[in-house]
């Protein structure tokens, strides 16, 4: 198949619909199909060129004036682009991430020449609303606006996919039409218990003691102040060191707070890690850590657990479906730092208990195989081409 993939955020973004997006068309194209991403260039010009293997095309772009390094474009001025990408590459399926100016632009144009469209919403108001700091009623009336937008794109694809059921049905909710599961998947060969992360120990200066880690952005709905505030309480009964990998408009802040608790030896800033020594920073950890509230599934979460690590995850969106409390790690609610630290505390002081959660992450980080994924959606792409040739042609 010929498989033409829309996203507003790609690489270099660091976020989980950009990697998700890098990785099905990486996969994509290991498994014999012809695919090209469409998103945002990293200029005001149209650029064509290759990422990590995949081509893709760069629309030209402007920056987003609240968020370093990310860029918008304009749906009207990036019209004739789109249509002549499409043109030139002859897709026989055009797969949308998102509901933006790219994704939105690529729908129409698809829609007016009868190629079948698929999309897979990563999306929810939540992720862009904070970084406004506007009253509550202000952003529930933004919320309302952004989800009816994305309906607006969305209703007229032939399916609507999302990463977990919990995705799924907040989606359903907004959308004519229902919404399928299907995981973001993980490369169980890329991650894994057996990856060696000793000379990442040694690159940043991790000592030699258990280890809490994350990975991600650093920006505020991820609420790192909250696990850095729950973790000055947990230290002074156990001890343990704290590894934030990642950048964001967060890192600042995040900093203070760790000089405040007085965290400063137990907490450790290790900036942006490559992705070719990703797998082996999880080998470094014992217990991962997320308190974000807007996952609809979370890869990074995935990517723990596919390397044998127990998790601490707060009870929100889509977290409790890969975490289940007790077996593979503990579910703590929002703001309650008292029982993240007490749950730092009993995996801090548990080896046997960290091992037998480990291994519970394993057993359920199985079924997301990211070859079940790429089969998922290869099915869905036939689905979408058979329905659209067997529409009466007017």
């Amino acid at each position: 198949m010929r498989i033409l993939i829309a996203s507003d955020t790609y690489y270099p973004h660091v976020n989980g619909a950009s990697y998700f997006t890098q990785r099905l068309a990486h996969y994509l194209q290991k498994a014999g199909h012809t695919v090209a991403v469409v998103a945002p260039g990293q200029k005001c010009a149209n650029t064509h060129t290759t990422e990590k293997g995949v081509p893709l095309y760069g629309i030209w772009s402007l920056p987003v004036p609240f968020y370093k390094g990310f860029r918008f474009c304009i749906p009207l001025l990036i019209y004739p682009q789109i249509k002549k990408i499409i043109e030139e590459f002859k897709p026989d399926i055009v797969h949308l991430q998102m509901h933006f100016s790219v994704s939105q632009t690529m729908e129409r144009v698809a829609r007016s020449k009868k190629i079948p469209v698929v999309a897979t919403n990563h999306f929810m108001p939540e992720n862009l609303v904070h970084y406004l700091h506007l009253p509550k009623p202000v952003t529930e009336r933004i919320n309302y606006v952004a989800w009816r937008d994305c309906r607006r794109v969305l209703k007229h694809v032939l399916a609507v996919t999302a990463p977990t059921r919990t995705a799924a049905d907040l989606t359903e909710v907004h959308l004519p039409m229902k919404v399928q599961a299907i995981s973001c998947g993980i490369d169980l060969e890329r991650f894994k218990p057996q990856n060696e992360g000793a000379y990442l120990q040694k690159r940043y200066k991790i000592p030699k003691k258990p280890v809490l880690l994350y990975v991600g952005r650093l920006d505020r709905e991820k609420n790192l102040d909250f696990i850095l505030h729950a973790m000055a309480k947990a230290v002074k009964k156990v001890d343990f060191h704290f590894v934030i990998a990642g950048t964001g408009a967060e890192r600042t802040r995040l900093e203070k707070i760790r000089k405040e608790e007085n965290l400063e030896q137990h907490v450790t800033f290790a900036g942006f890690v490559p992705d070719e020594d990703l797998p082996n920073l999880y080998a470094v950890a014992d217990v991962f850590v997320i308190a974000g509230i807007a996952e609809l599934q979370s890869i990074v979460t995935m990517e723990a657990m596919a390397t044998g690590l127990p998790v601490l995850a707060v009870r929100a969106v889509a977290l409790p479906e890969l975490v289940k409390d007790s077996e593979n790690g503990f579910l703590f609610e929002q703001g309650d730092e008292k029982t993240l630290s007490l749950k730092m505390v009993t995996l801090f002081s548990d080896e046997k208990l960290r091992r037998q959660m480990g291994a519970a992450s394993l057993k359920i980080i199985a079924s997301h195989d990211i070859n079940k994924t790429i089969v998922a959606f290869e099915t869905l792409y036939k689905q979408a081409i058979n329905h659209e040739k067997a529409r009466p042609q007017i």
